[in-house]
């Protein structure tokens, strides 16, 4: 009897088997986070040293030769003795490098390691995430302008309203996604540092060590910070950083998967009217069993991932309600599920929706059809005012039409036919005086008002100003997707 593959008896993210980028992955691994450790120690080195203290050019040397070979086995040996995992790598990497052990985490708490990791990591999630989540809006935009004079049905209360235009439409989630850049640019450019702060967040114990220099010690912060290629660090922490900083970047993704499912969930309903279709390979499947189904599956997915992704708000912010005082660690193992599976949620949502908004297929065909089932009623007022401008009386031919449009309805919805208002229109002597002009008076360009302009104005005036923010940067490029 054959044994089962052990790599697959155990569980597996989906998140990491099936959907988010490579470069999201990495950037949560366990080798970048356990390298960015390394160096943040010898970052905090290399400070020390400038500032006076007793550290070493071959010290550093050793330390940086030892970055990325992390010793996985040894430290999850160590941390099984410690029950520590800084301590347990702290001592992996002293012993593998014995020249700078004594000067290792000097003067640090578990934290500097830690948050100041979580910190980098975050910032490195958004920017990967912008210039993805730019690509949407570059593409969407062209799709709005391409269709911003193609009439469609709008829809209230998911009935059938006044028309629009398929670009307009599209504009209104551009406009969703335009304030999640906004939103997603504002964390990272306020993100700073946690810098080194010490156990309570008093820099105690780098006082200490430069022996009650303060000025020293506010330097070693700054310069810390500066290695870490961040602008500045928060002027006061805990034993952490404030958990209102996860907070404000997991409601932004929180809020950027609303805009995603509102969008994938418009394309679904859009889908199951024959309007529009999300990209469908020439061997894609889309039912085992009824083999002519064209399921928007993409747009599915985005759904699934993306109430995932609201969800966990609520993990963030009970986090940082339960921070007693200067902190608990109730936030570790929670912040280990939230922050990783928010970023690797959101990329995976962006990654399928930029594929999604590159295969957009529009139908005007189908479109022209089911306006015409409906753009008769909405043309009645027009045709009384073509008549009464011929001369008509209102309140005769307002009761014409009321009439000729209920018999029209009961065709409709008893009898499953066909909207036969304008025939009826078009057979009443009545309204001779206008047949002429029915066609004009019936055009649905006619009825979509300034959609049309409104979408080129708000590309002109919303969309390319933060397009030009991202100049060479932004994310287009066709994405292969797992099904």
């Amino acid at each position: 009897m054959s044994q089962p593959n052990a790599e697959y008896c155990g569980y597996r993210s989906p998140l990491s088997t099936r959907y988010a980028s490579p470069e999201m992955q990495f950037l949560f691994s366990e080798q970048h986070k356990f390298s960015t450790w390394r160096k943040l120690w010898i970052i905090l080195a290399k400070a020390q040293k400038e500032l006076g203290l007793d550290v070493t050019d071959a010290q550093l040397a050793e330390m940086e030769a030892h970055v990325s070979d992390v010793d996985f086995k040894a430290a999850a040996a160590e941390e099984k003795l410690t029950r520590h995992d800084v301590m347990a790598h702290v001592h992996v990497f002293a012993k593998q490098c014995p020249t700078a052990a004594p000067i290792i985490h000097l003067g640090a708490t578990s934290c500097y390691v830690g948050d100041n990791t979580d910190l980098l990591i975050l910032k490195g999630g958004l920017e990967l995430l912008l210039p993805k989540l730019v690509g949407v809006i570059k593409r969407l935009s062209e799709f709005s302008v391409e269709y911003r004079e193609l009439p469609t049905l709008g829809f209230t209360h998911l009935q059938p309203a006044q028309l629009t235009t398929v670009g307009k439409r599209c504009t209104l989630w551009v406009q969703d996604l335009l304030m999640d850049e906004r939103a997603l640019r504002g964390c990272r450019d306020n993100l700073r540092f946690r810098g080194v702060k010490g156990t309570t967040g008093t820099q105690a114990s780098f006082l200490q060590l430069f022996a009650g220099d303060g000025e020293k010690v506010k330097a070693l912060d700054q310069k810390v910070t500066e290695l870490a290629c961040f602008g500045k660090c928060y002027a006061v922490t805990g034993q952490t950083y404030s958990r209102k900083v996860d907070l404000e970047i997991v409601s932004a993704l929180a809020s950027l998967g609303a805009t995603i499912h509102k969008l994938c969930s418009d394309l679904r309903l859009l889908a199951s009217r024959k309007e529009l279709e999300e990209p469908f390979e020439s061997t894609q499947i889309g039912s085992s069993a009824m083999a002519y189904k064209r399921n928007p599956m993409r747009s599915e997915r985005c759904c699934a991932i993306a109430r995932h992704l609201i969800t966990l708000h609520a993990n963030a912010a009970n986090t940082l309600a339960v921070q007693w005082m200067e902190r608990t660690l109730d936030d570790s193992a929670n912040r280990r599920l939230t922050l990783s599976e928010a970023f690797l949620s959101a990329d995976a949502c962006l990654m399928t929706l930029l594929n999604i908004s590159q295969g957009l297929v529009v139908y005007p065909k189908v479109i022209e059809r089911n306006i015409a089932q409906e753009l008769p009623f909405m043309a009645t007022e027009n045709v009384i005012m073509a008549m009464v401008q011929a001369g008509g009386d209102r309140q005769v031919c307002h009761e014409k039409i009321r009439v000729l449009s209920h018999e029209a309805g009961a065709q409709v919805k008893q009898h499953g036919r066909d909207n036969d208002l304008i025939e009826r229109i078009r057979g009443d002597a009545y309204f001779a005086p206008i047949l002429g002009d029915l066609d004009k008076i019936l055009d649905p360009k006619t009825f979509t008002g300034r959609a049309a302009d409104q979408v080129v104005e708000f590309v002109r005036d919303e969309v390319e100003p933060v397009l030009v923010k991202y100049a060479g940067n932004i994310e287009t490029g066709s994405v292969g997707l797992a099904i």
